[in-house]
């Protein structure tokens, strides 16, 4: 796994773009704070860029950097989640405005998948983790699935025996708000 993780980083920190096993699904990956390489995940999506993306964090911290205020409710979802679960927080902040959604919120998740949790700490960034697929075609649950175009366009794919703690199913997400308003998006 280190070896891996070494290779990524040295893609990531060149701007480059990843396809990597997350704890849910395949993602397409790269420096969240990198506004060229969140248009080219963007591009190999064939996805508009008014469409949120859904962002790793390796713990707490890390998003406290990336968010104003975290909602205390947040805090406690994230301490007594058992399953992939990304939380939208409101107040986004020192990201690429290709990386946020219009209302200035981002969605966030601190995976339960070791090699996306060093990759990112190692990073000292999000990483940007939408699903192995072109806009509107179904999601890949494992490597063998995803087309071969989303392969070619990538600068690097992650060795596939990593992706064996992936539940083959996207995260739940929530939306939470200062006012302590949840909204679930997604079960």
């Amino acid at each position: 796994m280190k070896e891996e993780i070494s290779k990524a980083l040295d893609v990531l920190r060149k701007g480059g773009v990843i396809l990597y096993p997350t704890d849910t699904v395949w993602g397409i990956g790269c420096d969240a704070t990198n506004q060229e390489a969140v248009a080219r995940v963007y591009e190999i999506k064939k996805r508009e860029d008014s469409k949120s993306l859904v962002l790793l964090a390796a713990d707490i911290d890390m998003i406290c950097r990336y968010v104003k205020e975290i909602p205390e409710m947040a805090v406690q979802l994230v301490e007594v989640n058992d399953k992939p679960m990304t939380i939208i927080y409101p107040g986004a902040q020192g990201l690429p405005a290709n990386a946020v959604a219009e209302d200035g919120t981002v969605a966030m998740r601190i995976p339960m998948m070791d090699f996306c949790r060093q990759l990112a700490s190692r990073l000292g960034r999000p990483l940007v983790s939408t699903s192995a697929n072109i806009s509107g075609e179904p999601t890949p649950k494992k490597f063998s699935e995803i087309p071969q175009e989303i392969k070619g366009a990538v600068d690097h794919i992650v060795d596939p025996s990593l992706e064996a703690g992936a539940t083959g199913r996207a995260s739940s997400i929530i939306k939470v708000g200062l006012d302590y308003s949840i909204q679930i998006i997604r079960k």
